[in-house]
């Protein structure tokens, strides 16, 4: 077993390095991609133009040797542009109805700028997300797998935007900000640009994927953490149960997914910290982008500016 958790570690290792031949600093929107990924989650990738979500994602699927696909989410999107359509074919003689695949059949699908589309194209992601499927026309086609969504979304351009379902949200394992890099980074990115596009190496395939999300699913959990992860989820939502501060900063709490997709990114950060078992520290570094996009502040939250990791950040600390 420690030889496959080295072997682990190793693979990611490797696959950081090839993206850092791209990607400039960005240090912890990496490894949550990267937990997220191997957790075999998807990610909803939150930051304003420029900041190479788009890049990172498409180095990420080259590296990985895996099927991309880019849909680029506008009001005009149907959803039939997404899943894919039947059409009438005629050979022989004989007419017959073909299905079409859509950009959706493929490993790692780009969702950019997801807000854009309307929110009856945006539900053609519902299935797919959950179930790794399509339905057309009563008829189901599986996706291949491993199969991950990666959606972006500008947080600060509102006019033409549909803001996501809270059912869409909560199919995605993390939300994932990406903010500005230093002064450093900042001329690396302007150097490196100056300069013919680095090449990246194939370091994995699916099937590697596939064997490490067998190997995350393996380590123990203990009753203490579990615990802990279903207070500390249950404790988001008002109620008898929560405390004076989140009955009046929260309207809603996390799902019991929540919970579920924090046990899972928490299993494979243990494997990168070497352990085979879940600690608390897991479960504390990865509370963030599991539960801010499931927590939906008060209006007394948004009067009095308290984000959403303020709470969250309240919530770690039991008060």
């Amino acid at each position: 077993m420690e030889t496959e958790v080295e072997r682990f570690c190793s693979l990611y290792g490797r696959v950081k390095e090839q993206l850092h031949r791209t990607i400039v600093g960005q240090e912890s929107f990496i490894d949550e991609l990267l937990i997220c990924l191997f957790s075999g989650g998807h990610a909803l990738i939150e930051g304003v133009p420029g900041l190479a979500k788009t890049l990172t994602v498409r180095t990420l699927a080259s590296i990985l040797d895996m099927k991309f696909s880019r849909i680029q989410f506008t009001p005009d999107l149907m959803p039939t542009d997404i899943v894919g359509t039947t059409i009438l074919q005629e050979s022989g003689g004989r007419r017959t109805f073909e299905f079409m695949p859509g950009p959706v059949f493929a490993n790692i699908v780009l969702a950019d700028e997801i807000n854009r589309a309307a929110p009856k194209t945006q539900s053609a992601l519902l299935e797919c997300m959950q179930e790794h499927r399509v339905t057309v026309g009563g008829q189901t086609y599986p996706l291949a797998e491993p199969f991950f969504v990666l959606a972006t979304q500008n947080p600060l351009e509102h006019e033409g935007t549909y803001p996501l379902p809270e059912a869409q949200l909560d199919r995605f394992m993390f939300l994932i900000k990406v903010g500005y890099p230093d002064k450093s980074e900042e001329a690396r990115i302007v150097s490196i640009n100056l300069q013919p596009p680095p090449q990246t190496e194939k370091v994995a395939g699916r099937d590697d994927l596939m064997k490490i999300r067998e190997l995350a699913r393996q380590v123990p959990v203990a009753k203490h953490i579990m615990s802990y992860i279903i207070d500390l989820v249950q404790s988001s939502r008002p109620g008898p149960q929560s405390s004076a501060y989140i009955n009046k900063y929260v309207q809603w709490g996390a799902s019991p997914r929540a919970a579920i997709y924090l046990t899972e990114a928490a299993q494979v950060n243990a494997l990168l910290q070497r352990r085979f078992n879940v600690s608390l520290t897991d479960i504390k570094f990865l509370a963030h982008p599991v539960l801010r996009h499931r927590i939906i502040p008060s209006y007394e939250a948004e009067a009095e500016e308290i984000p959403v990791d303020t709470i969250i950040d309240t919530l770690l600390k039991g008060e």
